[in-house]
């Protein structure tokens, strides 16, 4: 076996260890919408990028990494059920299956696996019935699952062949002029599809889906980024997307390196950290790897904290 199969054979046998998850197809309710997880695979990033400047003296001790100092992540998707328009909505994709051995080894994902599909099918829902592919914003993480490369690996093929592609109209520019950092984010492959499917809708900031499903939108990570929110009368649950990849990215000063506006990213948390504690929101995190909700609460040093919330917890 050489090097590289063994890398990914380890991808294939030593899975994110999870805990407090609820199952990918499992639904919750909020007014008219049903929502359910979607599962579209783990990964492993650099620890020291995910975090920053905090030091790994740090950062090691919150949450736990491999031997090449990854650290365990996943791509949490999530299927919007409209009872009042009848719309599907999915909201990202994850990052797909268009790469390599060697790009999978290096993002610890396993080659030739297809967990955005099998979770979608395990949800009851076929690909052809998703109305809306939401995009909270366009890094590879987050959109390589909208096409894939067909059996003679010539052609990329759409996997929602009736879905709107919605996205932030500032972003859209964003990553189809990139600067040099985010360049790396915003792959070709991904993206002209989207521009060239003739289904592609810009949105402006704030956009309103149909009452009590809207987005908020933020510009430290990425310019445009969307962060999707479910709301009724009792509760507010929002999509965490890239401003709180885990649960312990919440205190302010805590900001991954791959923010392009690090300082705007401070800013734009603390705001809605006090909002999340005011108004009692519920988050649904897209990437932490152990846990699938979270609240914010001040700890007794008055910093802001991240509180996961098993399927136990969930008042709905």
């Amino acid at each position: 076996m050489s090097s590289l199969e063994s890398r990914v054979f380890f991808c294939y046998f030593a899975p994110v260890k999870r805990t407090n998850l609820m199952n990918s197809f499992t639904p919750f309710q909020i007014g008219s919408f049903t929502c359910t997880p979607i599962d579209a695979g783990d990964m492993w990033l650099d620890g020291g990028a995910m975090f920053g400047v905090v030091p790994y003296t740090l950062w090691s001790k919150a949450i736990e990494h491999d031997e090449r100092l990854r650290i365990p992540m996943t791509m949490r998707c999530l299927l919007i059920e409209s009872s009042h328009t009848g719309h599907r909505y999915l909201i990202d994709n994850g990052i797909g299956t268009k790469y390599d051995a060697k790009k999978c080894d290096i993002y610890g994902i396993p080659y030739g696996a297809d967990p955005l599909m099998e979770s979608l099918t395990q949800a009851g829902v076929d690909p052809s019935e998703i109305t809306h592919m939401v995009f909270s914003h366009l890094h590879f993480d987050h959109c390589g699952g909208t096409t894939a490369w067909d059996s003679a690996g010539t052609k990329l093929e759409h996997r929602f062949p009736n879905a709107q592609f919605v996205v932030n109209e500032r972003h859209w520019a964003e990553a189809n002029s990139p600067n040099a950092r985010e360049t790396a984010s915003f792959l070709r492959d991904n993206i002209a599809p989207i521009g060239e499917s003739g289904r592609l809708v810009t949105v402006q900031d704030n956009h309103e889906f149909e009452p009590g499903f809207d987005v908020l939108n933020i510009d430290g990570h990425t310019i445009g980024q969307q962060l999707p929110r479910i709301s009724d009368d009792s509760y507010t649950v929002v999509y965490a997307a890239d401003l709180f990849p885990t649960v312990h990215h919440v205190p302010v000063p805590w900001v991954m390196g791959y923010d392009m506006r690090p300082t705007v990213t401070l800013t734009e948390k603390a705001q809605l950290c006090a909002t999340s504690v005011q108004q009692e929101w519920i988050w649904f995190m897209e990437h932490d790897a152990h846990h699938v909700f979270m609240t914010i609460q001040k700890d007794d040093r008055d910093r802001y904290k991240g509180v996961p919330l098993g399927a136990s917890e969930l008042p709905f």
